[in-house]
């Protein structure tokens, strides 16, 4: 499902993958770490060609969108940070600016078109608000959380700001891997 889905929520992907087996939210299921090793290795598979371009391509627009929306704190998380980004994934850049609503009038002063989408269950971390747009063919997803946020990282995802972004770009473009401590 997160790979020919495009799912990129890990415990969603658990819950509907559970259900369809007949299971139970709490049976034994497999940790984030063995399913993204999994999900690496569907992708070598079968988007071995494929997979790395989608993954540049995923890259240079979160830097794009990142230099965009330098002023909101813009930190890249998801697949295309972790390498996992596939076929039908989003970008999903998070923002922390001082009120969500800076956000969507710097938007709409730009003349720029997106979709406001509610967070998918309310909790504590939850963002305040979610916009979704195209951007040369890449799907993005902005998570804005408030601004005291930012120093609360959220429980096992990465995250990274623009320069460590850039040099993932670099890093792709030397053939060089690239430094493991986004």
């Amino acid at each position: 499902m997160m790979a020919e889905d495009g799912i990129s929520d890990f415990g969603f992907a658990k819950r509907k993958a559970a259900k369809q087996l007949g299971g139970a939210d709490s049976d034994a299921l497999p940790t984030n770490a063995e399913i993204e090793a999994e999900l690496r290795a569907w992708q070598a598979l079968y988007q071995d060609e494929e997979q790395p371009e989608r993954l540049h391509e995923m890259r240079s627009a979160a830097v794009e969108v990142m230099r965009l929306l330098a002023d909101f704190r813009p930190y890249l998380t998801g697949g295309a940070l972790d390498g996992t980004a596939g076929r039908y994934s989003e970008l999903e850049i998070e923002l922390f600016p001082e009120s969500a609503k800076e956000v969507e009038i710097f938007f709409l002063n730009q003349d720029f078109h997106y979709e406001h989408r509610e967070p998918r269950r309310p909790a504590p971390n939850s963002p305040e608000a979610i916009l979704s747009f195209d951007w040369d063919e890449v799907p993005v997803r902005l998570s804005i959380y408030p601004a005291g946020a930012e120093r609360n990282g959220r429980r096992g995802q990465e995250r990274a700001r623009l320069a460590q972004v850039e040099a993932l770009l670099e890093a792709e473009d030397e053939g060089t891997p690239p430094a493991t401590d986004a």
